[in-house]
C-alpha cells in the first residue's frame, strides 16, 4: 500500500532576480533540513511529487471505504451460502430429478441429457441418431413433460 505522508516539500525563492530552489525534509534524527538544489534536481523532485500525488489519488480511489465485517461481506456475496435446510432441499430435489430422468425410455433419456446436460442442438442430436430435428425436439419435449409429471408426484 502507498505511504500517504509527504516526506519532503519543495519551494522556490527569487533573490535579486535569481530563482533559488529548495527541498525541505526531516532527516533520520528528526531534524528539519532545508537544502538548496540545482534546477535539474528540483525538477526531478517535482516529478516525484506528481508521482506521489497520483499514487495517493489511486490509493484513495481503490481503497475500501466501508467497514468490512462478515455481515457486510455476506450481503455483498454474489452467491450467498445456503443454509442447511436449503442444501438438504436442493439435494432432495436433485435426487428426485435424477430418478425421474432414469425412469425415461432410453432414447428420450439420451436425447434429453445430450440436449440439456451437454448442450447439443436438436440438429446435432438428429445427426447422431440418424433422424429428423423434429423427432428429436418431440422426444426432448416429451421427456420434459414426463419429468414434470414425475416430480409433481414426489
Amino acid at each position: 500500500m502507498f505511504d500517504n505522508k509527504n516526506h519532503y516539500t519543495l519551494h522556490t525563492e527569487i533573490i535579486e532576480s535569481i530563482t533559488h530552489y529548495y527541498v525541505s525534509f526531516v532527516d533520520g534524527e528528526a531534524i528539519h533540513r532545508e537544502i538548496e538544489v540545482s534546477h535539474h534536481v528540483y525538477l526531478e523532485f517535482w516529478g516525484f511529487v506528481k508521482t506521489e500525488r497520483n499514487l495517493r489519488r489511486w490509493n484513495e480511489r481503490h481503497t475500501e471505504q466501508s467497514e468490512l465485517t462478515d455481515e457486510t461481506l455476506y450481503k455483498r456475496a454474489l452467491n450467498p451460502p445456503k443454509d442447511l435446510e436449503d442444501m438438504f432441499l436442493d439435494s432432495l430435489q436433485n435426487e428426485h430429478l435424477r430418478l425421474a430422468i432414469q425412469e425415461l425410455p432410453e432414447i428420450q433419456r439420451r436425447r434429453f441429457i445430450l440436449y440439456h446436460e451437454f448442450g447439443f442442438t436438436y440438429e446435432q442430436i438428429a445427426e447422431m441418431d440418424g433422424c429428423t430435428k423434429r423427432a428429436v425436439k418431440f422426444s426432448v419435449d416429451l421427456a420434459k413433460e414426463k419429468i414434470k409429471e414425475n416430480l409433481k408426484k414426489s
